[in-house]
């Protein structure tokens, strides 16, 4: 049998999200490996949302995190979890939402990234005039061109952000997500490129303040570039992984833990079938194919809408209504968050759902 297929697969409705354990537990224990020392290990939460999974890093002795939103933190939160970094400029009413979580789970440190003076004044100004103050880290622009200030550009920020009121400044946040180069030679080098900016601002700044500061950097793609530096790394792909990763970055140990389950619902004719695999079950964002199948592997998808996929197949008499296939997507993060829950599987059996919490824009808060 092979590993994803599920005993008791009459009891899964379609589409769905699987989640593998087993998988995300050796996965897990990758990552951990790689880094070699734990307490440099701050995942980013974004890929699985869920209550348990966070759980399972917990009790695999991570205790610092990283999230993209205010509800993604407050499941941290709610866990206990020592220390969240949101990784995302809070504005409007997203900051009083990140003051709201500092004063209502005081066992957890909460701290956020900035890139600019007027938001920095303006976290000031609200956590100050609560009592309160939260951590920041400067988000550096490290060649995604996405978000944050050039590292060149940035001292003038950090000599702003030590003198603000509410605001305790930790250190520097480098997401470089655009290092994804297959060779690991050619992915370490540019990181070295990147990061030789980072250290020095840091230095700079270290000097000024005489002590440490803290560097998160990095993603899933470039984690196995920072794991000698005495920095956090923040990889998130890793506990599910995905087509996309596992073929731009195969050096990587992770293996797939989440899969997507659809049924063949119409056999169009000689070589071309259609399943239930729509825009609202997997990520859409790619060009096809957005997903692959594990056990149709010479089906190839080319036409999708909200609630079909179809394919196209060497023999389509190879399959029948009400077959299921088993799908890598491409990009595993947002199809997560296209589903209410994921089906939980143990020794090839479905055995419960885990509710993906943090799909919703808010919890409690």
């Amino acid at each position: 049998m092979n590993w994803y297929n599920i005993k008791n697969i009459d009891s899964i409705d379609s589409p769905a999200l699987l989640v593998y354990k087993e998988r995300v537990q050796q996965n897990i224990n990758y990552a951990v490996k790689m880094i070699g020392d734990i307490n440099l290990l701050r995942p980013h939460v974004k890929t699985n949302k869920t209550s348990e999974v966070c759980a399972m890093m917990m009790e695999a002795g991570i205790t610092k995190f990283k999230c993209a939103t205010i509800a993604e933190a407050e499941i941290l939160a709610m866990l206990n979890a020592n220390d969240v970094l949101l990784a995302y400029q809070p504005v409007g009413p997203k900051a009083k939402r990140l003051l709201s979580l500092v004063q209502q789970y005081p066992r957890t440190t909460f701290g956020c990234v900035t890139d600019n003076a007027a938001t920095a004044k303006a976290l000031s100004a609200l956590f100050s005039s609560a009592n309160e103050t939260i951590n920041v880290f400067i988000d550096l622009n490290t060649g995604m061109n996405r978000s944050g200030i050039k590292p060149s550009n940035a001292f003038a920020l950090a000599e702003q952000l030590i003198s603000l009121p509410g605001i305790q400044f930790e250190g520097l946040h480098a997401y470089d997500g655009h290092l994804r180069d297959t060779d690991l030679e050619q992915r370490q080098q540019k990181s070295d490129a990147a990061f030789s900016e980072v250290l020095a601002l840091a230095t700079h700044i270290e000097k000024l303040i005489s002590k440490s500061i803290t560097i998160v950097a990095g993603g899933s793609p470039s984690f196995p570039t920072h794991i000698k530096r005495n920095i956090e790394c923040s990889p998130g792909t890793f506990v599910y992984w995905d087509w996309g990763y596992k073929h731009q970055v195969p050096d990587e140990p992770f293996d797939y833990a989440a899969l997507v389950l659809t049924r063949v619902i119409s056999v169009v004719d000689e070589q071309t079938i259609t399943t239930d695999l729509g825009h609202k079950s997997v990520a859409a964002e790619n060009p096809f194919p957005r997903v692959h199948f594990l056990n149709a592997a010479d089906a190839t998808p080319f036409s999708q809408s909200e609630e079909h996929l179809v394919l196209k197949v060497p023999d389509s008499s190879a399959f029948e209504v009400g077959d299921v296939l088993y799908g890598v997507p491409v990009h595993i993060c947002p199809t997560v968050a296209l589903y209410e829950k994921a089906v939980v599987v143990e020794n090839n059996e479905a055995v419960t759902t885990w509710k993906i919490v943090a799909r919703d824009r808010a919890i409690n808060i």
